[in-house]
């Protein structure tokens, strides 16, 4: 079964939301940076204009408290950049880096995606980042999925950023892509303490399939 609702009407959004100005309790209304004002190397211009537009109805609808935006675009082999931390405010890149996604999803690419306990399977769509904690893979940043039936379980399923030792450039020279978590957007220990601080507490992460069948599917 394949459920597209959400995405399609942001996607609709996106239209108008990106230079639609905010509200401050101080009286000013700042703008949201349009996406002719990024550069983001490697990002297509359609993902990022979506994930703006994502980032500014969350950000209407108080669900950001944190003026981060998270972009990862799974259609990118995992050797590649495809994940890239904005600043939305102002249009600077804070970071750009690797990730890895689930050994249920693909090989060097993921192509299959998902929701379900135990399916070891990288989820797409909206999350707001949470808490940090210690874990088995040392400092981690729990996530909670915005959309139902998509990716709603992520706590459940324990999806967080942490650092991974197969998350490097290094890696992906010697097996030809990098290695798969259990369905966690994995990163590079050299910058995943820093990119989790950076995102923490309350910040939107947009995860991006090759289609809109793919961010849309419902697992059976």
């Amino acid at each position: 079964m394949r459920l597209k609702s959400t995405l399609a009407s942001l996607l609709a959004f996106v239209l108008f939301a990106i230079d639609c100005p905010v509200a401050r309790a101080d009286g000013a209304r700042p703008m949201l940076a349009a996406a002719t004002a990024f550069h983001v190397p490697g990002l297509g211009a359609q993902a990022l204009a979506f994930a703006l537009g994502a980032y500014q109805r969350a950000r209407d609808e108080k669900l950001v408290s944190r003026p981060r935006l998270t972009v990862i675009d799974y259609s990118l082999p995992s050797t590649q950049k495809r994940l890239w931390v904005l600043d939305p405010e102002s249009g600077a890149v804070l970071f750009s880096e690797r990730v890895a996604h689930g050994r249920g999803s693909g090989e060097l690419i993921a192509d299959r995606f998902g929701n379900r306990p135990q399916s070891h399977r990288t989820s797409l769509g909206l999350f707001r980042t949470a808490e940090t904690y210690q874990g088995a893979h040392g400092y981690s940043l729990r996530i909670d999925g915005l959309e139902k039936g998509i990716n709603d379980r992520a706590r459940e399923r324990d999806i967080v950023f942490h650092a991974a030792d197969y998350v490097s450039e290094s890696f992906g020279l010697r097996h030809g892509r990098l290695g798969r978590s259990y369905g966690c957007p994995a990163l590079d220990p050299l910058v995943a303490s820093a990119i989790i601080d950076e995102i923490r507490g309350g910040s939107l992460v947009v995860a991006l399939g090759a289609n809109d069948e793919a961010r849309g599917a419902r697992e059976d």
